[in-house]
C-alpha cells in the first residue's frame, strides 16, 4: 500500500509545481503587458502634446492674418468710399473748387512781415497800401531800378512814387495763385529785373496776403486795373508793361482786353506759362490725375468752376489784344503743361488783332530744369527782353 502511494503523491508534488511554473510565467507575461502598455500611453502623450502645440500656433497665425486682412479691407472700402464722395462734394459745394484755384489761404513762406519787403533782400522797395473799392485794400510792393538802391535808403512813400516819373520802364507783375507777393521765386524775379533797370510794382489781390476783401476773380481784375490806372497816373511817358504768371496771366489777358477795349493798352504784355483757360487747366492740372478718368469728370468738377463765375479766358482773351505779346514756358512745367502755351501761341498768332504787333513765343528746354517757376534763372531772359520790347538793355549795376 505504500509503495502505491508514494508515486501518486510525486506526481502531485511533480503536478503542483509544474502548475506553479505555469503560474509565475504567466504573471510575469501578464506584468510586461502591462508595462508596455504603460510605455505606449505615455508615448502617445509626449508626442500629443507637440502636436497640440502646433496647432495652437497655427490658430494663432490664421487668426492674425484674417485680422490684419479685415483691418487692410477696412482701410481701403474708406478710401474708396472717401475717393467717391469728393465729387459729390464739389458738385455740391462749388465754393470747394473756387478755393482750389485761387489757394489764396496758402501762404507761403510763413511768419514773414510783407510790411517790410527789406527783410526778404529788397532794400530799396517800398509797401503801399490802396484801396481799389470800398471795403477793399490791396497790399503793393515797389522796388525801384537797382542802380537807385542807394538813393532808395529811408525815403518815404511820395519819394518811391515820384521815382515812377524817371527815365525807366515799369513793369506790373502779376503773380499765381498760393503764396503772396513776398513767394520767394517771386522776390528773385523782382531782384532780376531791378537789375535790368525796371521799376517792379506788384501786389496781393484782395483775400491775399495781407490784402484784404474776398476773391474773385471780377475782384482780381479790378484790382490790377485800379494798380495799372494808379502806375499810370504817375509814370507819365514811360514804357508800362503787364507781366502775368501761371493763374495771372489769367488776370493780365482780362486787364489787357479792357484796356485795349477802352483804348488805353499797355507797351507790352508778357505771358510766363500760360494756360488757355481755367477749365482746360484744371483738366491738365496734376491733382486731377486720380480724377481725369472719372465718370462725368467734367460735370462734377469743371462745371462748378463756370458756375462760380471763373473763367479765366486766355484764348478768347487774346483775340481782343492789341499790344506786342511775348509768352515764356518751360517744357518741364509740371503745373501747367507746356502745350498749352503753345496752343494759346497758336491762338494768338493769327488773330487780326495781332497783325500790327510782335508776337512771340519762348520755349525753355527741359533739360535747364526751370519748370513752372524758374524762368527768372534763364541767363538768357535780359537778351530776350531787350530783344522783344525793342530797347537797349537798361543800364546794369555793377
Amino acid at each position: 500500500m505504500r509503495k502505491r502511494t508514494e508515486p501518486v503523491t510525486l506526481e502531485h508534488e511533480s503536478c503542483a509545481a509544474s502548475g506553479s511554473s505555469s503560474s509565475g510565467s504567466a504573471a510575469s507575461a501578464l506584468d510586461a503587458d502591462c508595462r508596455l502598455k504603460q510605455n505606449l500611453r505615455l508615448a502617445g502623450k509626449g508626442s500629443a502634446e507637440p502636436c497640440c502645440a502646433a496647432d495652437v500656433g497655427m490658430k494663432r497665425t490664421l487668426g492674425r492674418r484674417k485680422g490684419l486682412w479685415f483691418r487692410l479691407r477696412k482701410i481701403l472700402l474708406c478710401v474708396l468710399g472717401f475717393y467717391i464722395a469728393i465729387p459729390f462734394l464739389v458738385k455740391l459745394c462749388p465754393g470747394i473748387q473756387a478755393k482750389l484755384i485761387f489757394l489764396n489761404f496758402v501762404r507761403v513762406p510763413y511768419f514773414i512781415d510783407l510790411k517790410k519787403p527789406q527783410d526778404q533782400g529788397l532794400n530799396h522797395t517800398c509797401n503801399y497800401y490802396l484801396q481799389p473799392e470800398e471795403d477793399v485794400t490791396i497790399g503793393v510792393w515797389h522796388t525801384i531800378p537797382a542802380v537807385w538802391w542807394k538813393n532808395a535808403q529811408g525815403k518815404d512813400q511820395m519819394w518811391y512814387e515820384d521815382a515812377l516819373a524817371s527815365n525807366h520802364p515799369v513793369i506790373l507783375y502779376l503773380h499765381g495763385n498760393a503764396g503772396t507777393r513776398g513767394g520767394d521765386h517771386r522776390v528773385e524775379l523782382y531782384k532780376v529785373l531791378s537789375s535790368l533797370g525796371y521799376h517792379v510794382v506788384t501786389f496781393d489781390y484782395r483775400g491775399w496776403g495781407d490784402s484784404i476783401g474776398t476773391p474773385s476773380e471780377r475782384g482780381m481784375t479790378y484790382d490790377a486795373l485800379h494798380v495799372f490806372d494808379w502806375i499810370k497816373a504817375r509814370s507819365g511817358d514811360n514804357p508800362v508793361y503787364i507781366w502775368g504768371h501761371s493763374l495771372g496771366t489769367g488776370v493780365a489777358t482780362n486787364l489787357v482786353r479792357r484796356l485795349c477795349e477802352r483804348e488805353t493798352p499797355p507797351d507790352a504784355l508778357i505771358l510766363e506759362s500760360p494756360f488757355t483757360n481755367i477749365r482746360e487747366e484744371a483738366k491738365s492740372h496734376p491733382f486731377s490725375v486720380i480724377y481725369r478718368y472719372f465718370p462725368g469728370f467734367d460735370w462734377f468738377f469743371l462745371d462748378p468752376i463756370t458756375s462760380s463765375g471763373i473763367k479765366f479766358a486766355n484764348d478768347e482773351n487774346v483775340k481782343h489784344i492789341s499790344c506786342p505779346l511775348l509768352i515764356l514756358h518751360a517744357e518741364d512745367d509740371p503745373v501747367v503743361p507746356f502745350q498749352l502755351g503753345r496752343k494759346l501761341y497758336n491762338i494768338a498768332a493769327p488773330s487780326r488783332s495781332f497783325r500790327d504787333f510782335k508776337v512771340q513765343f519762348i520755349p525753355f528746354h527741359s533739360d535747364l530744369g526751370y519748370r513752372h517757376k524758374y524762368i527768372y534763372k534763364s541767363p538768357e531772359l535780359p537778351r530776350i527782353l531787350r530783344e522783344f520790347l525793342g530797347k537797349s538793355e537798361p543800364e546794369r549795376q555793377h
